[in-house]
């Protein structure tokens, strides 16, 4: 190998153990929220926040435990978390996005398909993810060119690939609810077309937040859409998605600003995921 190829491979190395030691931190991040929420599940009061969204002192004490860690450990990144806010934008060269409890709403009722997500973006990029069920004891999770993984309490981690079906017609697909869609029209959003969508499945079925996502990466389903999402909603299932052979875009089919784009379609991949678009778009 000449010299430059060493350089490339060192270089290619670093980043790889770099992105690999964020990721053991990520998880870390994750168990933390854990350790806040668990005592509290069936057993915490709800408050209702000024957007008219639910909050429990489990997401505070949780984000702000995870908030902490950061600072602790990396205390020239920044942070995004839904309770809490920004601690700068998403142009920052570490950006930490945090989702304490995606899912409030099965929390507060005592279904254990909410998750705490937790996200790393460097320079504006999503290049990590976690998806942890505290319940459930599932994580998935994954970090750029490192693959997307599955681990339980009791089982040793498995690398995840999507399942690949090529229409809409063979696929297995969900949604989170019938929000910014024909079913439920709202003045100030999309009516995206939520009803073709289940009618020309193979299957469908509604479930809750980060939940749907993570069957997307194990193959379970081949669609997921959500069609109001946040950043912290968003950032730690995109790597994932995408490293477990999937995609990853806005409803309208945004690839490169995902994140921040309001809302989330994730598939198996094409020629599947072009299809799902234009079946979803509003009618004029």
């Amino acid at each position: 190998m000449n010299i430059r190829g060493v350089i490339l491979l060192t270089f290619h190395n670093n980043i790889h153990g770099d992105l690999k030691s964020l990721l053991d931190f990520a998880l870390e991040l994750a168990r933390t929220a854990e350790n806040r929420i668990l005592p509290r599940y069936q057993g915490c009061d709800v408050m209702i926040k000024p957007d008219g969204s639910e909050v429990t002192v489990a997401d505070r004490e949780a984000e702000t435990a995870m908030r902490d860690l950061i600072c602790q450990r990396y205390p020239s990144h920044k942070i995004l978390g839904e309770e809490y806010g920004s601690s700068s934008s998403e142009e920052a060269d570490f950006l930490w996005v945090l989702d304490p409890i995606d899912g409030t709403a099965s929390f507060t009722l005592g279904v254990p398909l909410f998750g705490t997500l937790v996200a790393l973006l460097r320079r504006g990029n999503p290049v990590l993810g976690v998806i942890h069920m505290p319940v459930l004891r599932e994580t998935t999770y994954a970090a750029t060119g490192l693959g997307c993984w599955f681990r339980t309490a009791d089982f040793e981690p498995v690398r995840l690939r999507v399942v690949k079906k090529e229409t809409l017609g063979e696929a297995v697909v969900s949604a989170g609810g019938i929000h910014a869609s024909d079913l439920q029209p709202e003045t100030d959003r999309p009516r995206y077309r939520l009803s073709t969508y289940i009618q020309t499945a193979r299957k469908f079925r509604f479930i809750a937040d980060c939940a749907q996502h993570a069957l997307v990466c194990r193959g379970r389903l081949q669609a997921a859409l959500d069609p109001v999402m946040y950043p912290w909603d968003n950032a730690a299932i995109v790597p994932c998605i995408r490293e477990a052979g999937g995609k990853a875009t806005t409803v309208n089919g945004d690839e490169d600003n995902v994140v921040f784009g309001g809302s989330l379609l994730i598939s198996c991949g094409e020629p599947l995921h072009t299809e799902l678009v234009q079946v979803l778009q509003p009618r004029i």
